[in-house]
């Protein structure tokens, strides 16, 4: 069995951390946040169509479903679903151990830029039709995270 999402994350972060440290002393903080923005971005977008490509009938939404045990594994994730139907898919996180774990390596400030930004490039690269929704994060101090997918025809 592979890791899990959560670790993951916790190795990208480690080696995250060193780089963003280098590239900030020096091009400057902003800078490098945008540069480790983009990549984080980009490697979203290929390893939702990585996912979409294993999808047996292509990328649903039920398949993209079926796949969140990735991201929840070891208790990472504590959601609740608050909406399932043919075309939409929403759920909050209530606890989140990738924040956590963000503000325990010291990198709170680049937990959204690691993490939470993955979210909405993860859609775009697994398929254009499926848009999310997010207005608050737990990383961004909220008392939740409030996903809402849309599957658009």
């Amino acid at each position: 069995m592979s890791i899990g999402i959560l670790e993951q994350r916790r190795i990208e972060a480690a080696f995250a951390k060193g780089v963003y440290e280098e590239m900030a002393a020096e091009i400057g903080a902003e800078q490098a946040k945008s540069i480790l923005t983009r990549a984080v971005v980009k490697l979203a977008k290929q390893a939702a169509a990585e996912m979409a490509a294993e999808a047996p009938e292509g990328p649903t939404l039920d398949y993209f479903i079926s796949q969140q045990e990735r991201w929840t594994r070891g208790d990472a994730l504590r959601i609740e679903v608050v909406e399932q139907g043919e075309a939409s898919y929403g759920f909050n996180v209530t606890r989140c151990k990738y924040s956590e774990m963000y503000r325990e390596m010291g990198l709170a400030e680049l937990g959204a830029v690691l993490s939470c930004n993955r979210d909405g490039a993860f859609c775009e690269g697994y398929s254009e039709r499926l848009k999310l929704t997010r207005t608050q994060t737990l990383m961004g101090g909220a008392s939740h995270c409030d996903f809402r997918y849309k599957m658009e025809s």
